[in-house]
């Protein structure tokens, strides 16, 4: 079964994404969808929402771009850039580069959703104090 028109959906539901639009998860996950991040391990929708949620409270204007996205069968796989500006230490906008592997349920919705970047290098670094700690242990790593 080819879920390439499922893939457009979450695609266009990403690049979109609002507080609003979070409450309406349910119509890409499945109800008991597994979602990873570096931050976040879940299983099912009240608690995926609340991961979305969660990324409004800590960031100001966030969005993802998505810049590629392939799909095979079941699986299908997107890379994306999320643009957002912190709260707390910035006003200048920041961006994280990433990707997802998505696997889709008979009813085209997302049974799992596994999300991929590296948090020292695309979050940390960017961090005033922490960020400058980041730099030296990567040089220190490198010789």
């Amino acid at each position: 079964m080819s879920h390439d028109g499922d893939l457009q959906k979450v695609v266009q539901y990403f690049e979109s994404i609002s507080l609003d639009t979070v409450e309406r998860i349910g119509d890409i996950y499945t109800d008991d969808a597994f979602f990873k991040d570096p931050f976040n391990e879940v299983r099912g929708l009240a608690a995926i929402t609340q991961v979305f949620r969660h990324m409004f409270t800590q960031v100001n204007a966030p969005r993802f771009v998505v810049t590629k996205s392939v799909c095979q069968g079941d699986d299908a796989f997107i890379t994306w850039d999320f643009v957002f500006r912190m709260k707390r230490y910035s006003s200048t906008e920041q961006c994280i580069r990433g990707a997802s592997h998505l696997r889709f349920a008979e009813d085209g919705r997302i049974a799992s959703h596994r999300d991929y970047w590296d948090a020292a290098e695309e979050l940390y670094e960017k961090l005033p104090v922490l960020g400058g700690l980041m730099r030296v242990l990567k040089r220190t790593a490198r010789s």
